[in-house]
This record gives structure tokens, C-alpha cells and sequence, in this order.
């Protein structure tokens, strides 16, 4: 099967071992007894002469797991922005792309977001892509079952679904706001005719690539993103653009960067290391509480964050500050701040995978993964810690057990479903 992995990871970029050690070698040999094909030999041969043959097999491994308002925080922050950009661009439409948008639940939320903040359609474009027309014919014909609907609040499906029988209809005005077509983010004529775009999602689709081909596809959309513009990154993927030309956009977990000095960078960039160190190292196994000392160091001239400031937080929403800290480049408040939240209301899962977060981006990658260990130790099935551990691993080349963690992560995300 390895010529098969091999042939696919020419045709989509695809890291096979993303997806566990089996799911090529089940996909491949379910379409051989679809085909009556009796060898891998003779399938791989029909593979290789055959581009509608090539499209059933990417149709048949490519991950299509999504679902509205997914990462709720990236829409609102997404609103937002769309609100002041229209503000201050009185004429001319604003641009936005999703790819891949899978089944059309991501642009498709884009629009809705737009059209419940009062933006005339006339004023914006959305664009979808999608490698697969499989998919896309799903997206295009705007019908969900209940598993596109996640979370609390669903008021939104009120205002633009109607329910017909077991499913949901997308109304048509939402509908006609998305334009789909069926390109490749690899092709390198991806898209020539359009951009550059003021907001982009792209999101969990570079967890599934190897390193070269991570950097193929952040030349495309570095191309394709406006000089200002907005890009859109799943939770697991944001240390792969910071290390390759990015910056994080700060704004408070929704996952977003912008070009370096809101310039392109004309090449890949490792992002400035700030040593950010506990005073006590994590233990092998959580102990039942962190050891507390002086707060951190800092390696520049960023102050600690005063006592006061700290006491002042509740705990219901100190880790939610440290995530704005950390977000805005303040690592070493927002490690202070997470030990003083260990101190005192004990250890939790959030927030020893907070503090991972941290010192990953300050480049202690070894105490983070041990914190990411501390928050799995607690909570086995912690998506964001399972995916934040695999990527570590794999930038110190510890490629089995980093696909172990993925493997965990894509379970648990059907298990949610």
C-alpha cells in the first residue's frame, strides 16, 4: 500500500499516517472489492492510468468531520472585524474564503454571521472550496441532519433552517451568499483568478499534511490573504503558521493570525523564542497541586503581572485572562497568572494545558509537553491537548507517538458526534 499513500500524498498532500496506521489500506481495498480488483498491483495500476479512479479514493479518506458555528469564538471575532472593515470601506465587497469547506457548514456560518450583523449580500463574497465534488454536492443542496448541529445555542437554526422531517433546509437567501467550487489547495494555479481575500478559514486540514507540504500550501494562502487580512487556523494548527511567517492576530481564542508586520513574508520565518520557565517543574504524574514560587522570569522587559492585579481576577475568569495575555504576547503574566489559579483552586485539566500553551510558544517545548501530559493525565480525551501533543511531538520528530495522539484526538471527535 505504500505506492497508494505515496500516489496520494502527490494528489492532496495527504500525511497518511494522520489518519492511522489503516484508514489508506481500508479505503483502497474497500474500492477493490467495489471494483472487483483482486491485487494491490492491478488496483495501483488502474490508480495510476485512471483520474476518475484517483477521485472516488481521495472521496473515500478525505476527513469531513464539521459542523456550525464550529469554534464559536472565531465567528464572533470574525463578525466583529467584518462589522469595522465594512465601516471603513464604505464601497467595494468584502472578500472571504473558506477552504476546504467540506459540506458547507463553515462558509455557510460565515454567512450567517453577515446577514444577522445587518451586511447586504451586495456588500460581500464568499468563496468555498472543496477537492472533493462528492461534498460539495452536499453543500450545494444545503441539507443537514442533527449532527451539524452542535452546542446550546441553535437560535440561529430558527432564523435560517426549516425542518423538514429528520432534517434541516437551508433557507435560500443564506444559500445564495456562497459561491462553491471544487479546486485543490495544492494546484498551483489554485484560485488564479481570484483574491487576494480580507478573511480566510482554513482549518484543520494542515494537521492531515506533512512538513513540505504544510509549506506548499502557507505559500498559497499567503498569496491569496490580503496585506491586512484575517486568517482563520483550527486550534491544533496555530504553531505551524507561527513558525512559518505568521503572527497570532490576539484576539482571545479565536485562533487567528495575520502576516508579520502586516507584511507577506517573502519566506518561511521561526517565530522569536521568549524563555518562559515555571519556577517548579512539572513532576512525572500531576501532583496534587503545583508547586508555587516567585512568578517567572521574563527574558526581555515585559514586568511581571502585580499581586494585586492577580487577586483581583475571579476564578471564573482568571484562565480566560491568561488566554488574553497569552494571546497578546504577555507569556510570562499569563504563566503567573495560571499558578496562581493551580494555587488556588487546585490542579484542573484547562489549565495545565493553558500553561502548555504558554511555554510552547516560548519555546520551552519540553516542560510544555510535559503540562500537555499533565492536563491528558487528567483528562484522557482533552481534544485541544491531544493535538497540541502531536504537533510537539512531530517538530522533534517523535513521529509514531505524535500520530498516537492524533489518532486519540480524531476519536474523540466522533465520539462527540
Amino acid at each position: 500500500m505504500k505506492r497508494v499513500e505515496t500516489l496520494l500524498r502527490a494528489e492532496i498532500g495527504l500525511d497518511a499516517a494522520s489518519l492511522g496506521p489503516t484508514a489508506v489500506e481500508r479505503a483502497a481495498r474497500q474500492r477493490m472489492k467495489t471494483l472487483g480488483v483482486g491485487s494491490v498491483d492491478d488496483y495501483f495500476r488502474l490508480l495510476d492510468s485512471s483520474p476518475a479512479e484517483r477521485t472516488e479514493l481521495v472521496e473515500a479518506v478525505v476527513v469531513t468531520e464539521t459542523w456550525f458555528y464550529r469554534d464559536r469564538d472565531s465567528f464572533i471575532a470574525f463578525t466583529r472585524l467584518a462589522q469595522e472593515w465594512a465601516l471603513k470601506n464604505p464601497s467595494g465587497p468584502l472578500r472571504a474564503l473558506s477552504v476546504p469547506c467540506s459540506s458547507g457548514e463553515e462558509p455557510y456560518t460565515m454567512a450567517m454571521c453577515l446577514l444577522d450583523a445587518k451586511l447586504p449580500p451586495a456588500r460581500f463574497v464568499i468563496d468555498a472550496v472543496d477537492i472533493s465534488a462528492r461534498t460539495l454536492a452536499r453543500a450545494i443542496a444545503g441539507v443537514y441532519g442533527k449532527n451539524s448541529f452542535r452546542g446550546e445555542d441553535l437560535a440561529f437554526r430558527d432564523r435560517h433552517f426549516d425542518a423538514v422531517n429528520n432534517s434541516y433546509t437551508l433557507r435560500q437567501p443564506v444559500r445564495d451568499c456562497v459561491r462553491f467550487r471544487q479546486d485543490n489547495l495544492l494546484n498551483g494555479n489554485f484560485l488564479h483568478e481570484s483574491g487576494p481575500y480580507h478573511f480566510i478559514f482554513c482549518r484543520n486540514v494542515l494537521i492531515y499534511f506533512d512538513r513540505p507540504t504544510q509549506v506548499r500550501a502557507l505559500a498559497v494562502l499567503n498569496a491569496k490573504l490580503a496585506k491586512d487580512g484575517i486568517l482563520f487556523v483550527g486550534p491544533a494548527e496555530m504553531s505551524i503558521f507561527l513558525d512559518n511567517g505568521f503572527v497570532s492576530a490576539g484576539l482571545p481564542m479565536a485562533f487567528a493570525c495575520v502576516h508579520r508586520d502586516g507584511t507577506r513574508p517573502t519566506r518561511p520565518q521561526r517565530r522569536a523564542r521568549t524563555t518562559v520557565s515555571p519556577v517548579s517543574p512539572p513532576a512525572s504524574s500531576p501532583p496534587a497541586t503545583l508547586p508555587v514560587g516567585t512568578p517567572p522570569a521574563a527574558n526581555g522587559n515585559v514586568p511581571p503581572l502585580p499581586a494585586a492585579t492577580i487577586a483581583g481576577v475571579s476564578d471564573a475568569s482568571d484562565l480566560n485572562t491568561a488566554q488574553q495575555l497569552a494571546d497578546a504576547g504577555k507569556l510570562v503574566e499569563a504563566a503567573t497568572l495560571c499558578e496562581e489559579h493551580i494555587r488556588r483552586n487546585g490542579p484542573s485539566a484547562q489549565v495545565y494545558y493553558l500553561l502548555g500553551l504558554v511555554l510552547d510558544a516560548g519555546g520551552n517545548e519540553t516542560l510544555a509537553a510535559d503540562y500537555y501530559r499533565k492536563a491528558l493525565y487528567l483528562a484522557p480525551d482533552h481534544y485541544d491537548a491531544l493535538w497540541h501533543m502531536a504537533l510537539l511531538l512531530e517538530k522533534t520528530g517523535n513521529h509514531s507517538e505524535a500520530n498516537s495522539f492524533k489518532r486519540r484526538a480524531e476519536q474523540r471527535l466522533k465520539a462527540q458526534g
